[in-house]
């Protein structure tokens, strides 16, 4: 927790699908007992060995549209034909005693963030190159090929976007790219306390 602080910074981690988000996120709460994740609503369905409210929370469209309509979530976005989004109640309870949350999202729904949250720090993690992306994604086995044709098409765009972000990390060393993160966020909090 950060003493002297308001409340506790939003850490927006986004990237492309297979950059290793989860991965690095797992390592940052593993070296910072003083973060928090936030678990996303998501509409798709889980993949093996993806726990309800740890992965994400898994709803069907109609109560998706509901979170909308009531306006329960800081972001929601289209992703693949899944709807994914960040409820906004747990963020406010973690951050009101300077607690500092991780968000994992997509480009979109990071977009959605910088305006509705103009403080959140912006972490783009990228690929060392898009073959690289694709091996992670292959080796993972979650997808069809079909869906990793889509992915590959979606992340081009999304590297694109990278430049909008407060940083970019290059996910080429997972403890390197994870201690970069981490010296992102010191050097954030120290300017936000």
């Amino acid at each position: 927790m950060n003493k002297g602080t308001k409340h506790g910074l939003l850490i927006v981690i986004s990237g492309p699908s297979g950059v290793g988000k989860d991965t690095v996120i797992k390592r940052l709460l593993e070296l910072d007992p003083t973060l928090r994740y936030s678990v996303s609503y998501t509409t798709r369905p889980p993949r093996p060995g993806e726990v309800e409210g740890v992965a994400y929370r898994f709803v069907d469209r109609d109560e998706f549209e509901r979170l909308i309509h009531d306006g329960a979530l800081l972001e929601y976005a289209t992703y693949d034909g899944h709807l994914y989004g960040t409820p906004i109640a747990p963020l406010d309870e973690a951050r009101a005693p300077g607690y500092d949350i991780v968000l994992k999202i997509d480009v979109q729904g990071a977009e959605q963030v910088r305006k509705r949250a103009p403080d959140a720090l912006r972490i783009f993690l990228a690929p060392p190159n898009m073959d690289e992306l694709l091996r992670r994604r292959t080796e993972r086995h979650s997808e069809s090929p079909l869906d990793q044709t889509a992915r590959q098409r979606i992340a081009k765009d999304e590297m694109a976007l990278a430049p909008h972000f407060d940083h970019v990390v290059v996910n080429d060393d997972l403890e390197r790219a994870v201690q970069e993160v981490l010296a992102i966020i010191r050097l954030a909090r120290e300017r936000h306390t």
